[in-house]
C-alpha cells in the first residue's frame, strides 16, 4: 500500500498564482502623435534669397552625387569576401537595431530587434500590437519615397536588418491596404493596453542653450581645469633663449 503523505508537516506547495518580484518592463515604446502636444514656435518667414543655392551648395551637391554614382558603379566589383567582411563589421558594431513604426496619424511604435532578425520579425511585432479588428487587414512597411519592405519580396525577406541598411536605427511608415485606415485623422488601431503607455515624443535638443546649460541638462560634469595644466607650456628652445 502506498504511503499517504502526512498532513501535519509544513506545506511545500506553491500557490497557483505568484506575483512577479519585479514588474515586467515593456519591450517597446509608443509615442503620441506629434501634434498632440504643444510644439515649438514656428520660425519667421524667410526671404526667397535664403532658398537660392550658392555656388558652394551646388558644388557640394555635385560632389555628393558623384560619390554616390561611383559607389553604385564600383559596388559589383567588390569581392564577396569584402562584402561579407563589411557586413560582419556592421553586425559587430550594431548588434541591435531600433525600428520606429509611424502610423498615418503620426503615432509611433518603437522596438529594438537583434540586427540579425529579418523584416518578418518587425511585421510580427506590429501585427501583435494591433487591435483584433485590425489584425486581419494587410499592411505594408515602407520608406519614402518608394521603398516597400514586403515579406513577399524575394529581395527583402531573406535579408537581415543590417543587410537591409536599417541598422542601427530606422523609421518605417505603415500603410494599410484598407484606405479607410490611412487617414491622418484616423487613430492608430493599436491595442488599448499599448496606447495606455503612450508618452510624448522627446523634445529635440536646443542648440540655442549655452554649453553650461547643455551640460546641466545632460547630467555631465564640467571639466575641472588645473592651474598647472591650464598654463601654456613654453617650448624648450624658447627656455634656452630666455636663460641667455
Amino acid at each position: 500500500m502506498a504511503e499517504q503523505p502526512s498532513s501535519n508537516g509544513p506545506s511545500t506547495s506553491t500557490p497557483d498564482t505568484l506575483e512577479p518580484a519585479h514588474p515586467e518592463v515593456p519591450s517597446f515604446k509608443v509615442y503620441k502623435p506629434a501634434g498632440s502636444q504643444a510644439g515649438p514656435t514656428p520660425p519667421e518667414d524667410l526671404p526667397d534669397s535664403y532658398f537660392t543655392p550658392t555656388t558652394a551648395d551646388i558644388m557640394g551637391a555635385q560632389a555628393t552625387l558623384t560619390a554616390r554614382t561611383q559607389a553604385l558603379v564600383n559596388a559589383p566589383l567588390q569581392l564577396r569576401s569584402q562584402r561579407e567582411a563589411a557586413d560582419k563589421a556592421k553586425r559587430d558594431r550594431w548588434p541591435n537595431t531600433t525600428i520606429r513604426i509611424r502610423f498615418t496619424d503620426r503615432t509611433q511604435l518603437e522596438k529594438t530587434f537583434p540586427s540579425t532578425d529579418k523584416i518578418r520579425s518587425v511585421y510580427a511585432f506590429v501585427r501583435s500590437s494591433l487591435r483584433d479588428d485590425a489584425k486581419p487587414i494587410k499592411f505594408i512597411l515602407y520608406q519614402p519615397p518608394n521603398r516597400d519592405l514586403k515579406v513577399s519580396d524575394l529581395k527583402v525577406r531573406d535579408l537581415t536588418l543590417t543587410e537591409l541598411h536599417l541598422s542601427p536605427s530606422s523609421m518605417l511608415l505603415l500603410r494599410f491596404e484598407d484606405e479607410s485606415l490611412n487617414g491622418s485623422n484616423v487613430p492608430a488601431p493599436l491595442l488599448p493596453s499599448i496606447m495606455a503607455q503612450a508618452t510624448d515624443l522627446p523634445s529635440p535638443p536646443s542648440f540655442d542653450a549655452s554649453p553650461e546649460q547643455q551640460l546641466s541638462r545632460s547630467g555631465a560634469k564640467p571639466p575641472v581645469l588645473n592651474s598647472q595644466t591650464s598654463e601654456k607650456k613654453i617650448p624648450k628652445w624658447l627656455k634656452v633663449g630666455l636663460k641667455k
